[in-house]
């Protein structure tokens, strides 16, 4: 037979690694068969306006959503200063050592505040275990595909309709009748959607993409406008007496070109009160 040398039995992880994200999603920072020792962080943001804290809860495992995996332990880091939701940044960081200690840590990068756990049982379960948990995760693909896209889809909603909220508190006196009842109908619309248990992921789909186009144009509009006026008020005569009136439109400010962004992702549970920023 022949001679093996040099061979090198490396130490991995047996299930990935993450956290509860919006919609009790199970999000991965660290993928199943890394080689450790590892090191991985993500940013992530808060997922209500004015959240001071928020709670990291660590999972293990490799089902889409966060209720079928092994909860490793959950710690809160508080002190956050009050903020529209998505604009603070904290930053999640996993590290395992050559021992498999993982250690994780939440820092809010606008303070400097930090707050970490440190686990030593993520090789705690047995062969068979980690076995068992990765076949429930081939038998229930399908499915736990289709809740996590499900989960996806009503966290895009819930934006829009901060978006749609937005829109009406900084624009609604610039929009005609017509305008304001076809956004309305479309907020509508996607409200049903959402709390209908029977959707299609298709549809609701659609509705998304309907009320997302209806705010774009109305942003679109509003942005044209007032670069139009910006160039009416560059080509006023220094001898021209003016008086503004232009009380009938407000321009585009960035908080509100923010407000358009279609994409980004909390309910009442604790554990899932900050969202994955891409």
């Amino acid at each position: 037979g022949g001679e093996v040398k040099d061979l090198l039995l490396l130490d991995v992880t047996p299930l990935s690694l993450g956290i509860e994200t919006l919609g009790e999603v199970f999000t991965k920072v660290i993928e199943r068969n890394t080689t450790i020792p590892t090191s991985k962080s993500q940013i992530f943001s808060t997922a209500t306006d004015g959240q001071t804290s928020v709670e990291i809860h660590v999972l293990q495992g490799e089902r889409a959503m966060a209720k079928d995996n092994k909860s490793l332990g959950k710690f809160e880091l508080k002190g956050i200063p009050p903020a529209p939701r998505g604009v603070p940044q904290i930053e999640v960081s996993f590290e395992i050592d050559a021992d498999g200690i993982l250690q994780v840590a939440a820092l809010d990068k606008g303070t400097g505040r930090a707050q970490s756990i440190r686990i030593t049982n993520t090789g705690g379960l047995s062969s068979n275990e980690v076995e068992r948990m990765r076949q429930e995760a081939e038998v229930f693909a399908d499915e736990d595909t289709r809740r996590r896209q499900l989960a996806d889809l009503t966290n895009r909603a819930d934006n829009l309709f901060y978006s749609y909220e937005a829109t009406l508190r900084d624009h609604a006196t610039v929009m005609d009748e017509a305008t304001r009842a076809d956004l309305d109908e479309k907020h509508a619309h996607l409200r049903q959607a959402t709390h209908s248990p029977t959707i299609q992921l298709q549809d609701f789909q659609a509705a998304i993409d309907a009320l997302q186009s209806a705010l774009f144009a109305i942003g679109s509009r509003l942005y044209r406008e007032s670069m139009a006026q910006d160039t009416i008020d560059m080509n006023i005569p220094e001898s021209y007496s003016y008086t503004d009136k232009t009380d009938d439109l407000n321009s585009v400010d960035d908080s509100d070109t923010d407000d358009f962004d279609g994409d980004l992702g909390l309910d009442a549970t604790v554990t899932a009160d900050y969202e994955a920023i891409d």
